[in-house]
């Protein structure tokens, strides 16, 4: 234990130092928001807990680590009347290793095009942000367990789209000390660069010469831009309070690309093996001018249905600048 306190604040006393402010500065933005209605309740302080089928976001070593059976659907009214939606879906092949398949989808209703001195066209166009996984996690011990999570993305907006290829990999050890270990790194892959019609224009190639086509189809060029790669240290422990009650609580440690170093805290009461649980969590301590801040929230495991495997999750979580984001989920373990 003393070990990891020492190294987390070699971490964050490197990043004080030598950090370079790149808020900003990367593409396809939308994977730095945390998928799970129960992660995001806990403050997205979920690396090292990793139990369901979000599993695949956070640490995909989680599945196998847990032998992770389950349909997972999450969707959330964010921001700006923007809809975040995650679906997963994990199939064990045996005791040891499981594969999973996620989606994650940002959309939001068509918006009507408008242009300088016309702002009446009748238009209208529509944008949207995908990326569709694939998880392989296995067991190598029982304490110990890797997971890898290969993903495609895909941003458009209007004609123009941007597309590649990315990976995550985590890793969950169950430590001789009690509390758990998990470690991950996400979005590892290609830069991503916008192409399409819409970056078609006619151009005169020279005006000071005469006679020349005035309206040469040209191509604005646009930079490549990396990925929101993130590096996440949690730990985590549980306290038997008895009765089949249970405490947990959560430490993730978040070192992303494009912005500060900063932790996520969070803590979960579980009532009668989980029949009723409680969330509360407090994201991005020690971040200066951050956006997401505390959040709350709730499960339900339904009584004689399914053998009493449905569980519905419910999150409210305060933003500082862009108001208030609520998070439903349900998931079947099957």
């Amino acid at each position: 234990m003393k070990k990891i306190y020492i190294y987390v604040r070699i971490l964050f006393t490197l990043a004080m130092v030598y950090g370079v402010n790149k808020t900003g500065t990367t593409a396809a933005k939308f994977l730095s928001i945390g998928v799970g209605a129960k992660a995001t309740g806990m403050g997205g302080a979920f690396t090292s807990i990793a139990d369901d089928a979000t599993a695949m976001y956070w640490n995909p070593a989680g599945l196998g680590f847990y032998n992770t059976k389950e349909v997972y659907f999450n969707h959330s009214n964010w921001i700006a009347d923007i809809s975040f939606d995650y679906f997963g879906f994990t199939i064990p092949i045996n005791t040891k290793s499981v594969l999973g398949l996620n989606i994650t989808s940002v959309t939001m209703d068509d918006m009507e095009v408008t242009r300088y001195g016309n702002e009446e066209t009748g238009e209208t166009f529509n944008a949207s942000d995908y990326a569709f996984g694939s998880t392989y996690s296995i067991n190598l011990t029982d304490r110990f367990s890797v997971g890898f999570n290969g993903k495609y993305i895909q941003q458009t907006i209007s004609n123009s789209h941007a597309k590649g290829f990315a990976l995550d990999i985590g890793t969950l050890f169950m430590t001789p000390f009690g509390f758990k270990l998990g470690t991950s790194i996400s979005n590892f892959g290609q830069k991503l660069k916008m192409t399409g019609d819409d970056l078609l224009l006619g151009a005169d190639v020279d005006v000071n010469i005469d006679g020349n086509n005035e309206s040469v189809t040209s191509v604005l060029s646009t930079d490549y831009f990396d990925l929101p790669l993130v590096l996440r240290i949690g730990l985590s422990s549980e306290l038997d309070l008895g009765g089949s009650n249970q405490f947990i609580w959560s430490l993730d440690a978040i070192s992303p690309n494009d912005n500060n170093n900063y932790i996520n805290a969070g803590a979960t009461f579980n009532i009668s093996d989980e029949l009723l649980s409680f969330y509360a969590g407090y994201s991005s301590l020690f971040l200066e001018n951050k956006e997401r801040e505390l959040a709350i929230g709730i499960s339900l495991k339904v009584p004689r249905v399914f053998n009493n495997s449905l569980k519905i999750y419910y999150t409210y979580e305060t933003m500082k600048f862009l108001g208030n984001n609520q998070q439903l989920a349900i998931s079947l373990n099957y």
